[in-house]
């Protein structure tokens, strides 16, 4: 059985720009509209019990097949599907309001991973001793540090009970200690039978928690194996 699995996926971004364009004679703006495929016929699964890296050079659709994961984007070709709550730290930001408190975006963060309120209420105390934000848990998360953050949006995680895991390059604006407790959740997860998904250029930890890897260029997938042989294809992929 897949825990994700997609099928012919596409993600279309738009664009409508003033292109500037400058002559010896003449400078003037031009409008220019158009389209680009950040994903494009994406077809593979990922198991229970597995651990994947997503590898690519920066614009190779990492993040954007993460959202899409997520549900944050809905495919414009083909289809996705997963099988259980999706737990995202897809930024440093943790996807926290700025504007609310700690205890606020514990409700909301709660519901968006599928509690109910009154399920998201329950575990409001929970969060903040989990958290370990103190005082600063009915503070307005915009007065957080990145690390602080962090620290709720996981918190919020590990209450849900997740069984697939989205990283997203999180673990590298933060300091070794959460560093470590992030890739010890994740690896209980993966010992439950809980999917991790992660990316970032922090390969000794991406390999420590992934076995497998999936190369992505210009929204394709290019290789899809074991992680040092997709690594190894990625680095080629870089050589100039």
């Amino acid at each position: 059985m897949s825990a994700v699995r997609a099928e012919g996926l596409g993600i279309q971004y738009l664009f409508d720009r003033q292109q500037r364009t400058v002559s010896p004679l003449i400078s003037r703006f031009r409008r220019v509209s158009g389209e680009t495929w950040a994903l494009a016929d994406m077809t593979f699964e990922m198991h229970p019990g597995e651990g994947v890296a997503l590898l690519g050079a920066s614009g190779s659709g990492k993040s954007t097949l993460l959202r899409t994961i997520a549900g944050v984007l809905e495919p414009d070709a083909g289809r996705i599907a997963t099988t259980g709550r999706v737990g995202s730290l897809l930024s440093v930001q943790a996807g926290v309001m700025a504007a609310l408190t700690g205890r606020e975006n514990t409700l909301l963060l709660g519901v968006m991973a599928g509690l109910t309120p009154d399920q998201a209420r329950a575990e409001m105390e929970n969060v903040k001793e989990r958290s370990g934000l103190g005082k600063h848990y009915e503070r307005l998360v915009g007065s957080y540090s990145q690390g602080m953050r962090a620290r709720l949006g996981l918190a919020v995680i590990e209450r849900t009970d997740p069984a697939i895991l989205l990283l997203d390059e999180i673990h590298e604006a933060l300091d070794h200690e959460f560093r470590d407790h992030v890739e010890g959740y994740a690896h209980d997860l993966l010992a439950a039978g809980g999917v991790v998904v992660a990316t970032g250029h922090d390969h000794p930890m991406l390999e420590r928690l992934c076995s497998r890897a999936i190369l992505l260029r210009d929204g394709q997938v290019v290789a899809d194996g074991g992680f040092r042989e997709v690594q190894h294809a990625y680095l080629g992929d870089r050589t100039p």
